[in-house]
């Protein structure tokens, strides 16, 4: 039996997104995240922070686009990066975590609005792709 054979079998490889080196940078620098947005605005970690950001003051609704976009820019990242549609997207590879923040932070505003379907299809494709994202994520909340 071939090895190619062996990985069908046992699923997708993980995706690991490319590092954003100087959204990072320029974060531990103390920029914006909303500065950001406009200079990067294909990077899920910055539509990440500005999500919480909204919904910590309150504004459920702009949490619920800014998580939007984060996960739609995400979802591009991971197609570019030879994402199928299904598969681990581990979190603890640190450029994933914009993308799972994102996703997670959606779940948290469709909850906020009472949109009960997409938060199951949101909790269902958080836990497929990393059980441990929404442990992390919760505990960074704490």
């Amino acid at each position: 039996m071939s090895d190619e054979f062996r990985k069908n079998l046992l699923g997708p490889e993980p995706t690991y997104l490319p590092e954003e080196s100087d959204v990072v940078a320029r974060l531990e620098a103390g920029d914006e995240a909303v500065d950001l947005a406009a200079k990067h605005p294909t990077s899920s970690q910055v539509w990440a922070i500005l999500a919480d950001e909204a919904f910590d003051e309150g504004r459920t609704i702009e949490s619920y686009a800014y998580a939007r976009v984060g996960y739609h820019r995400g979802l591009d990242a991971l197609r570019r990066s030879g994402w199928r549609g299904a598969g681990p997207i581990p979190w603890e590879h640190v450029p994933n975590q914009g993308f799972l923040r994102s996703l997670y932070a959606l779940g948290r505003a469709a909850a906020a609005i009472g949109e009960a379907e997409e938060v199951d299809r949101i909790t269902k494709f958080l836990n497929e792709s990393d059980p441990q994202a929404k442990i992390a994520i919760e505990g960074r909340e704490s």
